[in-house]
């Protein structure tokens, strides 16, 4: 099968194109080729695999699988990726298109580069943010929390520390962690996997670990739920930026710019609970390929 290795800020994917014929093997086939060509020593080396289908709900599907095979509900990066692959190849001339991805649909934007170019960037209308404990979900039962209650500087204490954490789904589940100094010498890789499983998140959770330098720059890194460390996430961009605007640590109804290990995003929310979180940045291809499947 032809593939295309794609990245935005560095979290990188492959990607197959079956908008004209199935991936073999149905859902099993597409999980084990996850983990098989995730791989960096023995496979083509990602943070995943997407798959763009016809949609039924919207002019597109992304399908996505982690690196170990597990499905995601959502990747911010990943579905502007989607929009430049389908953008380049002339399957839509529209500079606004639909893609889904688990039954959500969202809202692309070419920003730059007309039909016949090469688009570089573009935003997407992430959808509202999910604040309810339960519907993130977060497990509620002995922590005093409410089902319908919000999640901001819950104390929560991950291998013997207390961390004040903040609980937001934007379509999968995020908690955010702000500390005192850039995340450079953080170690995520040592507590990342600790908040991912968590009794406090029935379905694993992604966890980001913020500081904010100002009221319009945030740096942050991930780790990311079967993955592991990524060098970004847009989903967990939203969610942080819409975390900090809670804790009151940004402003509202402002492009915030969270700087990454692989690069910028700039985030807008108006702090509205119903209201959309839009997000900006770059998709790029690294080189088409074929593969045994």
């Amino acid at each position: 099968m032809t593939f295309t290795k794609m990245h935005g800020c560095g979290n990188d994917y492959i990607y197959f194109d079956c908008t004209k014929n199935d991936f073999p093997g149905g859902a099993e086939g597409e999980k084990q080729a996850a983990v098989k060509l995730s791989d960096r020593h023995f496979g083509i080396g990602g943070d995943g695999i997407i798959i763009i289908k016809k949609g039924t709900k919207a002019d597109f599907e992304m399908v996505m699988y982690n690196a170990d095979g597990s499905r995601s509900q959502m990747c911010g990066n990943g579905i502007r990726c989607v929009g430049k692959l389908v953008y380049d190849a002339l399957y839509t001339k529209g500079r606004e298109f639909t893609v889904e991805s688990m039954g959500a649909v969202k809202i692309l934007k070419v920003e730059e580069g007309e039909p016949g170019d090469k688009v570089a960037k573009l935003s997407v209308d992430m959808g509202s943010p999910v604040l309810a404990a339960e519907k993130i979900p977060v497990n509620v039962a002995g922590t005093g929390l409410k089902a319908d209650e919000h999640v901001i500087k819950y104390p929560l204490v991950i291998g013997g520390v207390e961390y004040k954490t903040t609980c937001v789904s934007m379509g999968n589940p995020h908690a955010v962690v702000f500390i005192d100094k850039k995340p450079a010498e953080f170690p995520v890789c040592e507590i990342g996997p600790l908040f991912e499983n968590d009794k406090f998140f029935p379905e694993r959770t992604n966890t980001e670990f913020a500081y904010v330098e100002n009221r319009r720059t945030i740096w942050m890194r991930v780790w990311e739920r079967g993955t592991g460390e990524t060098l970004a996430c847009g989903t967990g961009t939203c969610a942080t930026v819409v975390a900090a605007i809670l804790n009151g640590l940004v402003d509202a109804g402002e492009k915030i710019t969270v700087h990454l290990l692989g690069g910028d995003l700039e985030i807008l929310w108006s702090g509205n609970e119903g209201d959309s979180v839009f997000m900006t940045g770059p998709a790029e291809t690294v080189f088409v390929g074929d593969m045994e499947v």
